[in-house]
Protein backbone atom coordinates (compact mmCIF):
# COMPACT_ATOMS: atom_id res chain seq x y z
CA UNK A 1 0.00 0.00 0.00
CA UNK A 2 3.04 2.42 0.44
CA UNK A 3 4.63 1.87 -2.39
CA UNK A 4 1.49 2.43 -4.33
CA UNK A 5 0.64 5.27 -2.64
CA UNK A 6 4.47 6.92 -3.36
CA UNK A 7 3.82 5.77 -7.15
CA UNK A 8 0.70 7.87 -7.27
CA UNK A 9 1.91 11.19 -5.75
CA UNK A 10 4.54 10.62 -8.11
CA UNK A 11 2.03 10.19 -11.41
CA UNK A 12 0.14 12.86 -10.06
CA UNK A 13 2.73 15.18 -9.77
CA UNK A 14 4.14 14.38 -13.02
CA UNK A 15 1.22 14.41 -14.68
CA UNK A 16 0.37 18.03 -12.81
CA UNK A 17 3.62 19.41 -14.21
CA UNK A 18 3.04 18.57 -18.04
CA UNK A 19 -0.57 20.09 -17.81
CA UNK A 20 0.57 23.60 -16.44
CA UNK A 21 -0.62 26.38 -16.56
CA UNK A 22 -3.92 25.44 -14.84
CA UNK A 23 -4.90 25.30 -11.01
CA UNK A 24 -4.06 27.60 -8.56
CA UNK A 25 -0.31 26.49 -6.88
CA UNK A 26 3.22 27.34 -9.29
CA UNK A 27 5.43 24.17 -10.28
CA UNK A 28 7.11 24.95 -6.72
CA UNK A 29 4.29 24.17 -4.80
CA UNK A 30 3.48 20.72 -6.78
CA UNK A 31 7.41 19.92 -6.43
CA UNK A 32 7.67 20.62 -2.41
CA UNK A 33 4.03 18.55 -1.99
CA UNK A 34 5.46 15.83 -3.88
CA UNK A 35 8.38 16.04 -2.02
CA UNK A 36 6.89 15.68 1.32
CA UNK A 37 5.24 12.29 0.55
CA UNK A 38 7.88 10.78 0.31
CA UNK A 39 8.52 11.41 -4.49
CA UNK A 40 12.39 11.98 -5.07
CA UNK A 41 12.77 14.71 -7.36
CA UNK A 42 15.82 15.29 -10.00
CA UNK A 43 16.96 17.79 -11.75
CA UNK A 44 16.46 19.47 -15.85
CA UNK A 45 20.01 17.99 -17.35
CA UNK A 46 20.97 17.11 -20.65
CA UNK A 47 21.86 13.75 -20.31
CA UNK A 48 18.81 12.63 -18.73
CA UNK A 49 15.93 14.83 -19.35
CA UNK A 50 13.04 14.91 -22.02
CA UNK A 51 10.96 17.33 -22.65
CA UNK A 52 8.16 15.96 -20.52
CA UNK A 53 8.44 15.76 -16.92
CA UNK A 54 8.57 12.09 -16.46
CA UNK A 55 8.87 9.07 -14.04
CA UNK A 56 12.45 7.42 -14.47
CA UNK A 57 14.13 3.99 -13.34
CA UNK A 58 17.79 3.85 -12.38
CA UNK A 59 19.81 1.96 -14.18
CA UNK A 60 20.53 -1.70 -12.74
CA UNK A 61 24.32 -0.57 -12.81
CA UNK A 62 24.15 0.90 -9.74
CA UNK A 63 24.49 0.45 -6.73
CA UNK A 64 22.50 -2.80 -5.03
CA UNK A 65 20.62 -0.01 -2.73
CA UNK A 66 19.56 2.31 -4.40
CA UNK A 67 18.28 -0.19 -7.93
CA UNK A 68 14.99 0.24 -9.58
CA UNK A 69 14.04 3.01 -7.67
CA UNK A 70 11.70 5.39 -9.27
CA UNK A 71 12.02 9.10 -9.00
CA UNK A 72 10.33 12.51 -10.60
CA UNK A 73 12.76 13.67 -13.21
CA UNK A 74 11.71 17.38 -14.87
CA UNK A 75 11.97 18.20 -18.20
CA UNK A 76 13.18 20.81 -20.37
CA UNK A 77 9.71 22.15 -20.36
CA UNK A 78 9.96 23.59 -16.70
CA UNK A 79 13.46 26.01 -18.61
CA UNK A 80 11.94 29.46 -19.44
CA UNK A 81 12.30 30.37 -22.66
CA UNK A 82 13.29 26.84 -24.75
CA UNK A 83 12.11 25.66 -27.36
CA UNK A 84 10.66 22.24 -28.50
CA UNK A 85 12.50 21.61 -31.46
CA UNK A 86 15.30 22.96 -30.29
CA UNK A 87 15.15 19.87 -27.35
CA UNK A 88 13.87 17.63 -29.87
CA UNK A 89 17.26 18.31 -31.75
CA UNK A 90 19.18 17.90 -28.58
CA UNK A 91 17.70 14.28 -27.62
CA UNK A 92 17.69 12.62 -30.97
CA UNK A 93 21.26 13.31 -31.08
CA UNK A 94 21.45 11.73 -27.55
CA UNK A 95 22.74 8.64 -28.57
CA UNK A 96 25.68 8.50 -25.87
CA UNK A 97 25.62 10.39 -23.30
CA UNK A 98 26.97 13.79 -23.72
CA UNK A 99 30.27 15.13 -22.59
CA UNK A 100 31.13 18.29 -23.15
CA UNK A 101 28.98 21.40 -24.16
CA UNK A 102 31.09 21.60 -27.98
CA UNK A 103 28.99 18.14 -28.21
CA UNK A 104 25.93 20.15 -28.59
CA UNK A 105 27.65 23.03 -30.56
CA UNK A 106 28.33 20.03 -33.54
CA UNK A 107 24.68 19.19 -33.69
CA UNK A 108 24.08 22.95 -34.36
CA UNK A 109 21.92 23.53 -30.83
CA UNK A 110 21.73 27.53 -30.64
CA UNK A 111 23.65 29.53 -28.79
CA UNK A 112 20.53 30.82 -26.97
CA UNK A 113 19.57 27.26 -25.90
CA UNK A 114 23.36 27.14 -24.69
CA UNK A 115 22.63 29.86 -22.57
CA UNK A 116 19.35 28.85 -21.37
CA UNK A 117 20.37 25.32 -20.34
CA UNK A 118 23.47 26.64 -18.74
CA UNK A 119 21.75 29.46 -16.37
CA UNK A 120 18.68 26.16 -15.67
CA UNK A 121 21.75 24.57 -14.16
CA UNK A 122 21.67 21.63 -16.80
CA UNK A 123 25.07 20.13 -17.13
CA UNK A 124 25.78 18.63 -13.86
CA UNK A 125 26.34 15.62 -15.26
CA UNK A 126 29.12 16.44 -17.41
CA UNK A 127 30.62 18.30 -14.28
CA UNK A 128 30.13 21.42 -14.51
CA UNK A 129 28.02 23.88 -12.44
CA UNK A 130 25.90 26.54 -13.18
CA UNK A 131 28.85 29.46 -13.28
CA UNK A 132 31.01 27.15 -14.98
CA UNK A 133 28.81 26.18 -17.76
CA UNK A 134 28.06 29.68 -18.18
CA UNK A 135 31.73 30.85 -18.66
CA UNK A 136 32.20 27.91 -21.22
CA UNK A 137 29.32 28.71 -23.13
CA UNK A 138 30.39 32.22 -23.50
CA UNK A 139 33.55 31.10 -24.56
CA UNK A 140 32.34 30.13 -28.14
CA UNK A 141 35.73 28.70 -28.84
CA UNK A 142 34.82 25.46 -30.93
CA UNK A 143 37.45 22.99 -31.72
CA UNK A 144 37.38 21.68 -35.11
CA UNK A 145 38.17 18.66 -37.47
CA UNK A 146 40.44 16.07 -34.85
CA UNK A 147 39.21 18.72 -31.85
CA UNK A 148 35.33 18.35 -32.74
CA UNK A 149 33.79 17.86 -29.74
CA UNK A 150 36.40 19.01 -27.20
CA UNK A 151 36.04 21.21 -24.57
CA UNK A 152 37.73 24.56 -25.80
CA UNK A 153 40.92 25.52 -24.47
CA UNK A 154 39.78 28.80 -23.16
CA UNK A 155 37.59 26.98 -21.09
CA UNK A 156 40.16 25.29 -19.18
CA UNK A 157 42.66 28.11 -18.70
CA UNK A 158 44.31 27.37 -15.25
CA UNK A 159 44.15 30.99 -14.50
CA UNK A 160 40.61 31.59 -14.71
CA UNK A 161 39.34 31.16 -11.19
CA UNK A 162 35.39 31.40 -10.97
CA UNK A 163 33.77 32.86 -7.93
CA UNK A 164 32.09 30.13 -5.99
CA UNK A 165 28.10 30.81 -6.41
CA UNK A 166 26.56 30.16 -2.87
CA UNK A 167 23.44 27.94 -2.01
CA UNK A 168 21.11 30.88 -1.70
CA UNK A 169 22.55 32.39 -5.30
CA UNK A 170 21.68 29.29 -7.08
CA UNK A 171 18.00 29.26 -5.44
CA UNK A 172 17.77 32.33 -7.17
CA UNK A 173 18.79 31.56 -10.52
CA UNK A 174 16.56 28.05 -10.07
CA UNK A 175 13.53 29.90 -9.47
CA UNK A 176 14.76 32.64 -12.48
CA UNK A 177 14.88 29.51 -15.25
CA UNK A 178 12.68 26.96 -13.65
CA UNK A 179 10.31 28.39 -11.54
CA UNK A 180 11.14 26.40 -8.50
CA UNK A 181 14.21 24.84 -7.11
CA UNK A 182 15.48 21.13 -5.63
CA UNK A 183 18.09 22.98 -3.55
CA UNK A 184 16.61 24.80 -0.57
CA UNK A 185 13.47 26.76 -0.35
CA UNK A 186 14.10 30.40 0.05
CA UNK A 187 12.87 31.40 3.00
CA UNK A 188 15.21 28.48 4.71
CA UNK A 189 18.03 30.90 4.15
CA UNK A 190 16.18 34.12 6.03
CA UNK A 191 15.18 31.94 8.65
CA UNK A 192 17.79 32.84 10.97
CA UNK A 193 16.25 36.42 10.97
CA UNK A 194 12.77 35.79 10.83
CA UNK A 195 13.53 33.67 14.26
CA UNK A 196 15.34 36.57 16.05
CA UNK A 197 11.99 37.89 15.51
CA UNK A 198 10.06 35.27 17.30
CA UNK A 199 8.40 34.52 13.79
CA UNK A 200 7.22 30.69 13.98
CA UNK A 201 7.13 28.75 10.75
CA UNK A 202 4.38 27.30 9.42
CA UNK A 203 5.47 23.53 10.78
CA UNK A 204 5.22 24.95 14.09
CA UNK A 205 1.37 26.54 14.89
CA UNK A 206 -0.10 23.28 15.24
CA UNK A 207 1.97 23.13 18.08
CA UNK A 208 0.29 26.52 19.45
CA UNK A 209 -3.01 26.86 21.70
CA UNK A 210 -6.17 27.66 20.27
CA UNK A 211 -6.43 31.59 20.38
CA UNK A 212 -2.61 32.17 21.01
CA UNK A 213 -1.05 35.38 19.35
CA UNK A 214 1.34 34.34 16.63
CA UNK A 215 3.72 36.21 14.13
CA UNK A 216 3.89 34.06 11.10
CA UNK A 217 5.86 35.00 7.23
CA UNK A 218 6.02 33.06 3.92
CA UNK A 219 6.22 33.23 0.04
CA UNK A 220 2.63 34.38 -0.98
CA UNK A 221 0.80 31.48 -2.87
CA UNK A 222 -3.18 32.25 -3.48
CA UNK A 223 -4.93 35.01 -2.48
CA UNK A 224 -8.82 35.14 -2.37
CA UNK A 225 -11.74 36.97 -1.85
CA UNK A 226 -14.76 35.62 -2.72
CA UNK A 227 -18.02 37.81 -3.40
CA UNK A 228 -19.88 35.87 -0.63
CA UNK A 229 -17.32 36.07 2.30
CA UNK A 230 -18.44 39.42 3.59
CA UNK A 231 -15.38 40.80 2.02
CA UNK A 232 -12.79 38.86 4.12
CA UNK A 233 -9.46 37.78 2.41
CA UNK A 234 -7.87 34.27 2.39
CA UNK A 235 -4.40 34.14 1.53
CA UNK A 236 -2.05 31.27 1.63
CA UNK A 237 1.42 31.86 2.07
CA UNK A 238 4.50 28.93 2.51
CA UNK A 239 7.74 28.68 4.39
CA UNK A 240 10.62 25.67 4.03
CA UNK A 241 8.44 23.78 6.51
CA UNK A 242 4.55 24.10 4.80
CA UNK A 243 1.93 26.23 4.03
CA UNK A 244 -0.40 28.49 6.34
CA UNK A 245 -3.78 29.85 5.55
CA UNK A 246 -4.42 33.62 6.76
CA UNK A 247 -7.58 34.98 7.29
CA UNK A 248 -7.44 38.78 7.12
CA UNK A 249 -11.02 40.67 7.56
CA UNK A 250 -12.56 43.55 5.22
CA UNK A 251 -11.25 46.17 7.33
CA UNK A 252 -7.77 45.36 7.60
CA UNK A 253 -7.64 44.86 4.12
CA UNK A 254 -8.14 48.15 2.74
CA UNK A 255 -5.70 49.15 5.74
CA UNK A 256 -3.09 46.91 4.46
CA UNK A 257 -3.85 46.83 1.16
CA UNK A 258 -0.53 47.91 -0.02
CA UNK A 259 1.02 45.08 1.97
CA UNK A 260 -1.39 42.05 1.16
CA UNK A 261 -0.98 42.45 -2.78
CA UNK A 262 1.81 43.86 -3.37
CA UNK A 263 4.31 41.63 -1.12
CA UNK A 264 6.50 38.72 -1.96
CA UNK A 265 7.56 37.41 1.54
CA UNK A 266 4.89 38.96 4.06
CA UNK A 267 4.45 38.90 7.63
CA UNK A 268 1.67 38.96 9.51
CA UNK A 269 0.65 39.02 12.98
CA UNK A 270 -2.37 37.88 14.71
CA UNK A 271 -3.64 34.97 16.58
CA UNK A 272 -4.23 31.18 16.03
CA UNK A 273 -7.31 29.92 14.94
CA UNK A 274 -7.35 25.94 15.47
CA UNK A 275 -10.50 23.81 14.45
CA UNK A 276 -9.99 20.05 14.67
CA UNK A 277 -7.29 19.70 12.09
CA UNK A 278 -8.10 23.51 10.37
CA UNK A 279 -5.57 26.06 11.40
CA UNK A 280 -6.08 29.30 10.39
CA UNK A 281 -4.18 32.55 11.31
CA UNK A 282 -6.40 35.40 12.31
CA UNK A 283 -4.79 38.73 11.12
CA UNK A 284 -4.35 41.32 12.62
CA UNK A 285 -1.28 43.22 11.27
CA UNK A 286 0.76 42.81 7.80
CA UNK A 287 4.21 43.40 7.05
CA UNK A 288 6.18 43.21 3.41
CA UNK A 289 9.15 41.55 4.51
CA UNK A 290 10.18 40.82 0.36
CA UNK A 291 13.56 43.27 1.46
CA UNK A 292 14.77 40.24 2.91
CA UNK A 293 15.04 38.26 0.18
CA UNK A 294 17.92 40.66 -1.06
CA UNK A 295 20.19 38.90 1.18
CA UNK A 296 19.95 35.63 -1.29
CA UNK A 297 22.27 37.23 -3.54
CA UNK A 298 25.46 39.09 -3.49
CA UNK A 299 25.08 42.88 -2.19
CA UNK A 300 26.92 44.27 -4.71
CA UNK A 301 25.16 42.91 -7.90
CA UNK A 302 22.28 45.14 -7.99
CA UNK A 303 21.58 44.47 -11.31
CA UNK A 304 19.81 40.51 -10.48
CA UNK A 305 16.39 40.50 -11.31
CA UNK A 306 15.23 39.21 -7.57
CA UNK A 307 16.03 43.09 -6.54
CA UNK A 308 12.94 44.09 -8.57
CA UNK A 309 10.76 41.82 -8.08
CA UNK A 310 7.17 42.62 -9.69
CA UNK A 311 4.18 43.75 -8.20
CA UNK A 312 1.61 40.84 -7.53
CA UNK A 313 -1.33 41.52 -10.41
CA UNK A 314 -4.96 42.93 -8.44
CA UNK A 315 -6.95 42.63 -11.19
CA UNK A 316 -8.78 39.94 -9.54
CA UNK A 317 -9.34 41.58 -6.43
CA UNK A 318 -12.17 44.40 -6.47
CA UNK A 319 -10.29 48.02 -6.00
CA UNK A 320 -9.63 51.40 -8.09
CA UNK A 321 -5.74 51.86 -8.60
CA UNK A 322 -4.15 53.90 -10.43
CA UNK A 323 -3.47 52.42 -14.07
CA UNK A 324 -0.56 54.42 -14.31
CA UNK A 325 0.98 53.25 -10.75
CA UNK A 326 1.46 49.48 -11.94
CA UNK A 327 3.90 48.18 -13.13
CA UNK A 328 3.90 46.39 -16.73
CA UNK A 329 4.36 42.62 -17.09
CA UNK A 330 7.42 43.10 -19.28
CA UNK A 331 8.81 45.68 -17.48
CA UNK A 332 10.10 43.61 -14.60
CA UNK A 333 11.23 40.07 -14.37
CA UNK A 334 9.73 37.66 -11.98
CA UNK A 335 11.40 35.22 -9.96
CA UNK A 336 9.24 34.65 -6.93
CA UNK A 337 5.69 34.00 -8.09
CA UNK A 338 3.74 37.19 -6.93
CA UNK A 339 0.95 34.92 -5.88
CA UNK A 340 -2.11 34.35 -7.32
CA UNK A 341 -5.57 36.45 -6.97
CA UNK A 342 -9.32 34.49 -7.00
CA UNK A 343 -12.21 36.22 -6.32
Amino acid sequence: CILVYMYSHKMCACALLNSLPMGFYQPAQIIGDAVKHGVEARPVDINYSNWDNRLEKDSPLQEEKARGRIALRLGFRQVRGLREEDINLLITNRNKRYTTINELRDINLPEGTLEKLADADAFRSIGLDRREALWEVSTKDRPVALFSGQTAADAKEENVSLPIMTASEHVVYDYASTALSLKAHPVSFVREKLDQLHIVSAGQLKTLKDGAPVKAAGLVLVRQRPGTAAGICFMTIEDETGFANLVIFESLFEKFRKEILQSKLIMVEGKVQIEGEVIHVIVKCCYNFSSLLRVLTPRHNENLPLLTLAYADEKSIPSNPDPRSQPREHDEKKIFHGGRNFK
